[in-house]
């Protein structure tokens, strides 16, 4: 069987597509890397160029290996110089924005213009946090304790701490911090290399609000403003998804004009736009922001601290999970009564602020702006908290108790649909180009594309599969363990001997992709009982280690969580066997997949297919393409859940995976597990 073939709905007409000057700058790009063009990559900057000249949206699946950042790269380049139009381009992670900024957009760069006689420039924003603070670094503000962003659960989704520099102290994190900004030319974050702790970066940076603007005495040095000055005067700027969720948020100006949206890992977009919008508020919360008030702005904080310890009691009266609307009385009231006690603290701060005018110091000011900022974003989450969002269906609020620690419980709040927000703020008016390797779930653009807002866009939209480089039958096995029984709470030990045996025939080389971190950590156990293999499990070190521990040995396996399902990339024989203990719904008592699940059905849809196997479709077609990462590799997915097999969903969820040759028979793929772990080119069972 040949390599996959494009595949498209609602084929355009594609005169221009075939723009000259596109094919010949993508031309140029691919042969000074020493290659040549691939037909899938073409297509994509064709329909690229296409979707530019008349102004549709472009839905775009392209497998691994298709080359896809220069084929939507050069079109979107060529647009922007000859068309005056800025082009924004926005990832998901790191590793592809640096892919992006060092190797794709420089290569694009060269080409476009040796065509076009006009070379493009490229620039990189991200989130005021990112950067350095000369200011704050100087002493021109407090330095207390790690105050962690309070109400933002996406904050902290997005702001992971970097894991090389947390094994040092504080003290000495901050040190390299002083000494590396007097060499950066960025101030950016991800520049620093070994990286350092949140807590530390905590120290040196300030978010937006906290910023004393034109105030500020180091203003001209501004990393955060030299970083926007060149995104304004850019042709194509490159960004991430967290910063999208701040446009979705209603805040427009954190990104430069932009008539073209490029987002590549699009598949990832709806979740942390969701997670952006998540809030959280706890009594410790409000402890600490009215801690922060007394110190740095000299108001008086009792009535908050008394507001938040009568919260304290109304959330300890409630049970973990979803709170049906409207919300219980007593808390709704405790909610209101620390409204006003926070804005009353707010306006104290602005009265202060006024009163000291210009006649405070440098640390004074800077302290002032941290508390007015906290206390706004106390303000801004109780506002959400006590309006109608919940009644409405706009949100849905839980109650949530830490596993660990001396933390109270808190309330938190999401959005259940974030399409119309994408519609409304990101799409209309603009070209939107979204492209992933994984799109089309159940052989249908339909599921992502509503979840996108595609669908509610002004614009009309279209979906195209350029294919994939691969030959995936006759690369892979699809291997459904048919005869396990239905998997129950936890992992089963007949699962567990099921991969303990297809880990001994391969010999190692295995990537486990568990639902739970219990799952992961009982396999662990079972391998190094049973193995005298390399066993790395998330949790003994930070992951990026781990993965190049797992890619440098053949005969070592590794195990983990949803970290593990997206964006590990480990091709050749090192992963030859990935082995998914279940298929990856929702938890039955997740709130947000709750309420999605509730207003499908409100609308007449079927909610489980809607959110529930959609949602586990779009995990397992990423997890299941961890195996095949270039022309020459050779293996086996094993999924340890009879399911896929027998339920009437099975098969919705086995299109959306890659179309590896299919078996339930444990001797086939054992035996196609020993030739490979001898010989890594032996063919799979025919």
């Amino acid at each position: 069987m040949t390599p996959s073939e494009p595949r498209r709905t609602q084929r355009p007409d594609t005169n221009g597509a075939g723009d000259r000057k596109v094919l010949d700058a993508l031309d140029a790009a691919v042969r000074s890397m020493g290659g040549s063009p691939r037909q899938g990559q073409t297509t994509i900057a064709q329909e690229t160029a296409q979707s530019l000249a008349d102004g549709t949206h472009l839905l775009v699946q392209a497998g691994t290996g298709t080359g896809k950042s220069l084929g939507y790269l050069v079109p979107a380049m060529v647009h922007a110089v000859q068309a005056g139009a800025r082009v924004v381009v926005s990832t998901a992670t790191l590793a592809l924005q640096r892919q992006i900024l060092t190797k794709d957009a420089p290569l694009a760069a060269d080409a476009v213009e040796q065509v076009t006689g006009t070379r493009p420039e490229v620039a990189l924003l991200k989130g005021w946090q990112n950067y350095l603070c000369r200011h704050r670094l100087d002493g021109g503000y407090p330095q207390d304790e790690d105050e962690a962003a309070l109400f933002g659960v996406g904050e902290a989704i997005a702001q992971p701490a970097a894991g090389h520099g947390s094994d040092a102290s504080l003290g000495e994190q901050v040190v390299r911090l002083r000494e590396w900004a007097a060499r950066t030319d960025t101030g950016d974050r991800d520049d620093l290399v070994p990286g350092v702790s949140q807590r530390a970066w905590a120290q040196v940076s300030v978010s937006r609000a906290e910023c004393l603007g034109q105030s500020c005495p180091l203003k001209s040095d501004c990393f955060p403003e030299l970083a926007r000055a060149a995104a304004s005067r850019a042709d194509l700027v490159v960004t991430n998804h967290a910063m999208l969720g701040v446009v979705v948020a209603g805040n427009p100006g954190v990104l430069p004009d932009h008539q073209v949206l490029i987002v590549d890992e699009a598949h990832e977009l709806a979740d942390r736009i969701r997670s952006q919008g998540t809030i959280a508020l706890s009594a410790a919360a409000v402890a600490r922001t009215a801690a922060t008030a007394r110190k740095h702005a000299s108001v008086l904080v009792s009535e908050l601290e008394s507001a938040g310890q009568t919260l304290q009691l109304a959330l300890a009266e409630l049970p973990d999970g979803r709170l049906e609307a409207p919300l219980p009385t007593a808390l709704h009231d405790a909610l209101v009564l620390l409204a006003g006690a926070a804005r009353q603290v707010a306006s104290d701060a602005r009265d202060q602020a006024r009163t000291l005018g210009r006649d405070r110091s440098s640390e004074a000011a800077g302290g002032l702006a941290v508390a007015r900022t906290a206390v706004a974003d106390l303000v801004d989450a109780l506002d959400r908290m006590t309006s109608d969002s919940v009644a409405q269906g706009r949100d849905v609020a839980w109650i949530e108790r830490p596993r660990m620690g001396a933390e109270p419980p808190r309330l938190l709040l999401a959005p259940i649909e974030v399409a119309g927000s994408v519609a409304g703020h990101l799409l209309n008016g603009r070209v939107g180009v979204m492209t992933s390797a994984t799109l089309a779930l159940g052989d249908s653009f339909d599921p992502m594309a509503r979840s996108l807002g595609l669908p509610l866009a002004e614009q009309p939209w279209r979906g195209l599969d350029v294919g994939s480089p691969f030959d995936y039958p006759r690369q892979g096995i699809l291997y459904v363990a048919a005869h396990l029984p239905r998997p129950g709470a936890g992992i089963s030990e007949a699962a567990l001997d099921e991969m303990l045996a297809l880990v001994e025939a391969s010999e190692g080389g295995m990537l486990g992709l568990f639902s739970s971190r219990r799952a992961a950590q009982e396999a662990a156990e079972v391998l190094r009982g049973a193995t005298d293999l390399p066993v790395y499990a998330q949790g003994d070190d930070q992951l990026p280690t781990l993965v190049q521990a797992f890619a440098e040995d053949d005969a070592a396996c590794l195990v983990g969580t949803l970290s593990l399902w997206q964006g590990v990339d480990v091709p050749g024989r090192t992963c030859r066997l990935v082995v998914i203990d279940r298929i990856p719904f929702p938890r039955p008592d997740d709130p947000v997949a709750q309420a999605r699940t509730d207003a499908v059905v409100a609308a007449g849809g079927n909610g489980f297919m809607s959110v529930s196997a959609t949602h586990a479709a779009l995990l397992l077609a990423q997890g299941a393409g961890r195996l095949i990462r270039r022309s020459q590799d050779r293996g086996v997915v094993a999924v340890l859940d009879s399911r896929l097999r027998t339920a009437r969903y099975g098969g919705f969820l086995t299109r959306s995976m890659p179309a590896l040759w299919p078996t339930t028979k444990p001797d086939v793929v054992r035996g196609a597990l020993r030739r490979l772990a001898v010989r890594p080119d032996a063919p799979e069972e025919e």
